[in-house]
């Protein structure tokens, strides 16, 4: 795997998480790249995290960590945050898992089914939004998702692609 291509595994483990939870029913979207919430409160409801090693070329190994607020009490997490327990009860944390990871399975064996399927679920796209990059902030609307997950916001300057960066989904004035 070319280490360019590691983002859709990020994209791929957001989309199956968000499907498992809508399976139990949770309503969950994506806010770019990869943190699940629900949607009308936008409360996080699930984070992930991508690790990975290797060299120019190649890659040696990547690691998605999935952390989901499963059957726990409200008060347990953070404010803007929120859980299964609390959107529609306890869940069977076991089956919840085999649906996410077969879901995940079948997203990292075919790439280009994971782009579609993530506009599906995104929060993002549509909305106003404000990208804190390392080479600065970009604000605009967020009017797509492109291979390996590079989000594309359209500027007054016109459309600024980005890569990675810390995402704000911005109220309408």
């Amino acid at each position: 795997l070319p280490p360019a291509q590691v983002p859709i595994y990020t994209l791929a483990a957001a989309v199956a998480t968000a499907e498992a939870l809508r399976g139990v029913g949770v309503d969950a979207g994506i806010k770019w790249p990869n943190d699940v919430l629900v949607e009308g409160s936008e409360a996080k409801i699930v984070g992930i995290l991508t690790e990975m090693e290797g060299e120019a070329d190649r890659v040696s190994w990547v690691v998605v960590g999935i952390g989901i607020n499963a059957n726990i009490d409200g008060d347990a997490v953070p404010q803007e945050a929120t859980t299964i327990r609390e959107q529609v009860g306890d869940v069977d944390r076991a089956e919840l898992t085999r649906h996410l990871l077969e879901r995940f399975d079948e997203l990292r064996n075919d790439p280009e089914s994971v782009l579609p399927a993530w506009r599906e679920l995104s929060l993002t796209l549509g909305k106003r939004v404000r990208v804190e990059t390392p080479a600065g902030e970009v604000v605009g609307e967020a009017v797509d998702v492109e291979f390996p997950g590079t989000l594309v916001v359209e500027t007054e300057d016109g459309e600024k692609r980005v890569s990675a960066g810390d995402c704000e989904h911005l109220r309408p004035v």
